[in-house]
């Protein structure tokens, strides 16, 4: 009788066993097929939007910019363009790499999910800037072009992504970068911040960390063949030549030089001193945006240093009857005009 109840548990739990291997669709083996087609997509996605990257910004896709991209041997590079040259997706004309319509529809899609979640995560979460990108990356393999219709509506159609980049339009067309980089300006050329380049994502992290983004005013202090000197701002700033190619600008002829240093930022004022908020730096978006305007620092505005930490950083500042706390990297996007305050 026992032998014959071990027996029937035997036999159940090999069943069970098979039915969560097995199930359709939700067993484990559906799972990892799953699992396997996903990344075999993703591959082919990643590949066209290389090829198509590279030819909106004047550049020649190759095998080897292909590998490097994908992070793939040039041998599984060589079989991958295989792959998408059998499914009609692109061609080998004159020893260069084409899209094929439905390659070019494909690729568009992709960029477009990216750079328009990256809009979601910078303008409506808290998540990280540093993960921005990371993130968009897993996403914009997963929405449908319904999907990504109903996420543009929702941000009001957005034309630029979180790091300057053109999200591409109805239309079918994607806009290259067509701005020089920091490395080309001459000494003393006030220009706006338009990209920053978030690949690799090394060279992105430490452009970050130095406070750098979009919508900055600067200029080039110094030029050399290791280092490039400028201001933006209200800080000064070095970069390697490497470092600075990855960011993008285009001139600003109504602006000096000396009218970028005159510029005036709350992380400036000391102890005790009073001010008037002239308005919230273009490079401040997205949530952040929205707590420093909510908190009251808007145009107009009159604001005083009340207490600082004895570690230098946060400040307390009193703005319309309250006392609020920021850190200096916040403050520094807050423009200001100490003079227009001590004529009030």
């Amino acid at each position: 009788m026992k032998a014959g109840m071990n027996t029937a548990y035997t036999i159940v739990a090999g069943l069970v066993a098979s039915a969560v291997a097995f199930w359709p669709r939700r067993g484990i083996l559906a799972r990892w097929r799953q699992a396997q087609e996903l990344a075999r997509r993703t591959r082919r996605e990643d590949a066209l939007k290389h090829i198509l990257k590279s030819e909106a910004s004047g550049r020649v896709a190759t095998l080897q910019s292909i590998a490097g991209a994908l992070q793939i041997t040039t041998g599984n590079a060589a079989g991958l363009l295989e792959e998408l040259a059998a499914h009609d997706l692109l061609t080998f004309e004159g020893g260069r790499l084409r899209l094929r319509p439905t390659g070019r529809e494909m690729g568009l899609h992709v960029v477009r999910a990216h750079r328009l979640w990256e809009s979601y995560l910078a303008e409506q979460t808290g998540v990280a800037e540093d993960e921005w990108h990371y993130r968009a990356e897993k996403q914009e393999h997963l929405l449908s072009p319904a999907q990504t219709l109903e996420l543009a509506a929702r941000l009001g159609h957005p034309t630029r992504d979180p790091h300057g980049d053109a999200i591409p339009g109805a239309d079918g067309t994607l806009e290259g970068e067509q701005d020089q980089s920091l490395n080309g300006v001459e000494p003393e050329t006030p220009v706006l911040i338009t990209h920053l380049e978030d690949e690799p994502e090394t060279v992105y992290r430490q452009l970050m960390a130095l406070g750098l983004r979009p919508g900055m005013r600067a200029f080039v202090i110094e030029r050399s063949t290791t280092r490039i000197r400028f201001w933006a701002d209200g800080n000064e700033h070095v970069l390697a030549p490497v470092l600075a190619e990855n960011v993008s600008v285009k001139p600003l002829p109504e602006f000096r030089p000396a009218d970028l240093v005159e510029e005036e930022y709350l992380s400036g004022l000391k102890l005790g001193e009073r001010t008037r908020v002239v308005g919230l730096s273009r490079a401040c978006r997205g949530p952040e945006r929205r707590r420093l305007l909510d908190l009251g620092f808007v145009p107009g505005t009159l604001v005083e240093v009340d207490m600082v930490s004895p570690a230098g950083d946060p400040t307390a500042y009193r703005v319309r009857g309250s006392v609020v706390a920021l850190r200096r990297e916040q403050a520094n996007l807050i423009r200001v005009n100490s003079g227009d305050a001590e004529s009030t």
